[in-house]
This record gives structure tokens, sequence and C-alpha cells, in this order.
């Protein structure tokens, strides 16, 4: 019973909106003394999901990760009237995977001044 692997999973919120933000496109690395490596890239649905969880089995690894989101070009296409060069525009959350037997969701809480993430499940 149980899979021994956990999966890591976002979810982008636009609380300029107060909705999903839909169209999001991430990027995620894995961080190594050797540098970064791009994983997976990923765009999000009308949910402000993923279709499929970024890491799962096998793929998920204790690390150093990082989440990079391009916020600037959602509130671009938004239509939203931002300066150049933008506040915030590609944002990126780094974060480590101490325990790849549980779920890690990192969502972004986003707008054109601010952002925000927490560890949720």
């Amino acid at each position: 019973m149980g899979n021994a692997f956990g999966k890591l999973s976002t979810h982008v919120l636009d609380i300029t909106q107060g909705k999903p933000g839909a169209g999001v496109k991430i990027a995620l690395y894995a961080v190594s003394s050797s540098g970064r490596n791009l994983l997976k890239s990923a765009v999000t649905n009308q949910d402000g999901r993923v279709d499929a969880p970024l890491l799962q089995g096998e793929e998920m690894q204790a690390g150093q990760y990082e989440l990079v989101f391009s916020a600037g070009d959602y509130f671009a296409a938004q239509g939203i009237d931002l300066p150049s060069p933008r506040f915030v525009d590609r944002v990126t959350l780094a974060f480590g995977i101490a325990h790849p037997d549980q779920n890690y969701h990192v969502p972004l809480v986003v707008s054109p001044w601010s952002y925000s993430t927490y560890r949720g499940s």
C-alpha cells in the first residue's frame, strides 16, 4: 500500500484579479554545484495548475530545485499596463526537497507588484 515516492505540484493564483493564473509558462530546474539543469517546462491550465505533477515516482529526488514562472508575460497578456522594465517579471522560487516520499505543493501567489509562496501538500 502507498507509494514510496511523493510528487511535486504547483498552482498560480493571480491576486490582482482573484482568479487562477492560466497560461503561465513554468520551468523546473534541478540545482547542483555544477549549475542548473532544466527538468521540465509546462504551461498552466484554466485552473492555474499543470495537468500532471512536475515530478513524481522515481523523478522525485531529494535536492535543490528552482521553479521559474513567466509572470510578467502573463500579466502583459492580460492587458495590464506594466512599467518597462517590469517590477515582477520572471519569478524564481528556490526550494529544497528533503523528503521525496512526501508531496510538495509549491504555489505562486502573484501580482505585478508582489509574490509569495508556501509549502502545501
